[in-house]
């Protein structure tokens, strides 16, 4: 027998197995979870305090983790008066750094073009007017700008080339790109079919957008309509909305699996997430472990999604992985109060 028939007969017999890494925040516990799964059981491997006063909630929201795999990323939303930006070694799962940023910073992310990091400043306990997308260099922590965009905008994300940054307003119902280079707002786009104003002047979305997407290959980018119950399919070469997708009720964290194939969106006003097989048009609704659904990330594999899941009341948080080809909840985890900023890290084999 050859050795290279020995070797592969030998690592069949003993199974071919990988470990993901990833990490989820409880907003309400000030704690960020490093969790493994290693295709069937969920394990947290180190839960870890990152909240500055311990008098106060801080709040951390959003997650992400550099191009390198060596720094992640936590935007601690509350602070005061402004929130702030902590980078964190992935060795040590201790901070490094920290920067003061907006008024309740959210969701972030880098660019491999420019290795800047981009953070949505939501605004959430301000007045109702237009805020910022904050702009940091993650390797001096400095904030080079602040971009002004909508009202309340979330759901920060970069174009696959890392040339541009989209994000979405929640108040005011708009879509906005980012001149990742030139550091100005690019293009704007409403997302309403239309809208009402207030006494004030002010335009409240009935669509409420929540999050926005980038497909991995095509000139799409994908919004979730928290308060119209719909992903909205936009084209960017045509700037213009193409699809309107029903869901269940109050969609709000999306992802695209890597091959494209896939899109998972967490239904928070459901406890479900909707898995939608882009290419063939059809949905699959997936009832979460308990209430309140809120981020979702698909492993680079695209195999799984794992999905954070709140709770209500003194209920601890969840994650919840979803099987995507066969659609159903495959493992489950209890970390802390209100689970919701999530972020993939790695795959080990």
């Amino acid at each position: 027998m050859s050795r290279l028939l020995f070797f592969l007969l030998f690592t069949v017999s003993l199974g071919y197995s990988q470990e993901y890494y990833f990490y989820a925040a409880a907003e309400s516990d000030d704690t960020v979870s490093l969790i493994s799964f290693d295709g069937e059981t969920l394990t947290e491997e180190e839960r870890i305090p990152v909240g500055v006063m311990k008098t106060e909630n801080e709040g951390p929201h959003g997650l992400t983790v550099d191009p390198s795999g060596e720094y992640w990323y936590l935007s601690l939303a509350h602070g005061t008066p402004y929130g702030s930006l902590v980078k964190y070694s992935t060795t040590t799962n201790r901070p490094v750094d920290k920067t003061t940023l907006g008024m309740f910073p959210a969701s972030m992310q880098i660019s491999s073009l420019t290795g800047l990091l981009y953070c949505v400043n939501f605004n959430l306990h301000g007045e109702m007017k237009p805020s910022s997308v904050s702009v940091v260099d993650p390797e001096t922590m400095t904030e080079i700008k602040q971009i002004q965009t909508g009202v309340m905008p979330h759901g920060s994300r970069i174009s696959p080339n890392g040339r541009f940054q989209y994000s979405v307003a929640m108040m005011s119902g708009e879509l906005f790109e980012v001149d990742a280079l030139s550091l100005e707002v690019n293009r704007t786009l409403s997302l309403d079919k239309g809208g009402k104003m207030s006494h004030e002047g002010m335009h409240h979305s009935p669509v409420k957008p929540t999050w926005v997407t980038p497909h991995p290959t095509k000139p799409i980018v994908y919004v979730a309509g928290n308060g119209s119950n719909e992903i909205i399919e936009i084209d960017t070469d045509l700037w213009k909305i193409t699809n309107r997708i029903d869901t269940g009720k109050g969609p709000y964290n999306i992802d695209v699996s890597s091959d494209g194939k896939f899109l998972a969106a967490t239904l928070k006003g459901d406890a479900k997430t909707l898995v939608w097989e882009i290419d063939k048009k059809k949905k699959s609704v997936v009832s979460n472990n308990t209430s309140v659904t809120h981020g979702v990330v698909i492993s680079p594999d695209s195999k799984y999604a794992f999905v954070t899941v709140e709770g209500i009341g003194g209920e601890p948080g969840l994650v919840d992985v979803i099987d995507l080809k066969k659609t159903k909840v495959v493992a489950s985890l209890e970390i802390g109060k209100q689970a919701g900023g999530i972020a993939f890290w790695k795959i080990e084999e």
